[in-house]
């Protein structure tokens, strides 16, 4: 489906230096088999103000974990160019990797140490001096709100702790930009909402910019706005309010004694609305103000034999923004049309360069 992108005249009143990421083009291919192209990232535009909590909202496989790697400088592009913090990621590597903060699906951390034995040991990583380190390590335990879990060893800390703890890794060395790939998952309700309160805290306290990467809609939720990626392709931006305000109709749902006969009646009801489906919850429609068509499409129904056993009208979701611009839901299985999108690991000398 055709997707309105938000371009790079979007927000004209943002000068240059105030954008925390910037990307024009930017692509990453794979070789396919029999000399083909695979394409993980395609054509990407995004522009993320300094400050601003930004969401990249696809499924596995859809090339969010691909682009992490291209803008922290850990993979090379095959077109197109990327700043970040200023930086531009093909000819300052170096000065990105020291700009950025990075928050990998699985933790980096020593289950034997202590929060903070691993602090210190990642500090002084970074090329902190003792002193520093040991300073920065403290700081940054009080800030995800784990001073008084500082010696305990990771292996006894929840699941929401020890996310906290990787927050607080990567804050060590005071990043202009941090990405956090899938934050909480596997992480309960409770321990997610406790990460989001902590990430709110750490943008509103220090103007962090931060770019996440999930396939949770109550994730991106909380941010200020969102990039729908889909194998590869941006297909559409903007804040979470007007991504569903585009769509505009309410779902309309039907549970009734006989599906299909219902959905003929709503079709000759409706005739330019095209988009009646029957599924396991019932006749699915789009209609504007939806709760006020109910009734009308209860009467029909029983005018015609057929009985109404439950009726709802919704807004507009995300994932109902994600289905009107790729024909699925998000949440649908799909099979993975580009290779694993895992960060690649840098060499030794881009290591170091990172320190």
């Amino acid at each position: 489906m055709t997707a309105s992108l938000t371009g790079p005249h979007a927000t004209p009143h943002i000068p240059e230096s105030a954008y925390a990421i910037r990307t024009r083009g930017l692509s990453k291919s794979y070789p396919g088999p029999e000399g083909t192209l695979t394409h993980a990232v395609d054509g990407l535009d995004l522009d993320v103000p300094q400050g601003e909590t930004f969401a990249f909202l696809g499924p596995n496989g859809a090339g969010k974990s691909t682009t992490i790697a291209l803008l922290c400088a850990l993979a090379r592009p095959t077109a197109g160019h990327a700043t970040v913090a200023g930086a531009d990621v093909l000819a300052r590597p170096h000065e990105v990797r020291r700009q950025v903060g990075m928050l990998f699906q699985h933790s980096a951390m020593d289950p034997d140490l202590t929060a903070d034995q691993n602090l210190y040991i990642h500090a002084r990583l970074y090329g902190l001096s003792r002193r520093h380190a040991r300073r920065r390590a403290t700081e940054v335990l009080e800030l995800v709100g784990l001073t008084d879990r500082r010696c305990s060893p990771v292996r006894t800390l929840s699941g929401g702790m020890r996310r906290r703890l990787d927050i607080a890794r990567g804050l060590l060395h005071a990043p202009r930009v941090l990405f956090l790939d899938e934050p909480t998952t596997g992480l309960d309700p409770y321990a997610r909402a406790q990460v989001w309160e902590h990430l709110r805290a750490l943008r509103d306290r220090h103007g962090s910019t931060l770019f996440v990467t999930t396939h949770y809609l109550e994730e991106a939720e909380n941010c200020d706005r969102i990039a729908i990626i889909d194998r590869g392709r941006l297909v559409a931006q903007g804040t979470p309010v007007a991504l569903k305000t585009d769509i505009g109709d309410d779902r309309v749902v039907l549970s009734t004694s006989d599906d299909v006969t219902a959905q003929r009646v709503v079709r000759r009801m409706a005739p330019s609305n095209r988009d009646i489906t029957v599924d396991s919850d019932g006749v699915c429609l789009r209609a504007p103000d939806g709760s006020a068509w109910i009734p009308r499409l209860c009467a029909a129904l029983e005018g015609h034999g057929v009985a109404v056993h439950a009726a709802s009208a919704t807004a507009p979701t995300l994932d109902d923004v994600f289905f009107h611009h790729t024909g699925r839901s998000l949440h649908a299985t799909q099979p993975a049309r580009t290779p694993t999108t895992t960060v690649p690991r840098a060499t030794t000398s881009e290591a170091e360069g990172g320190r």
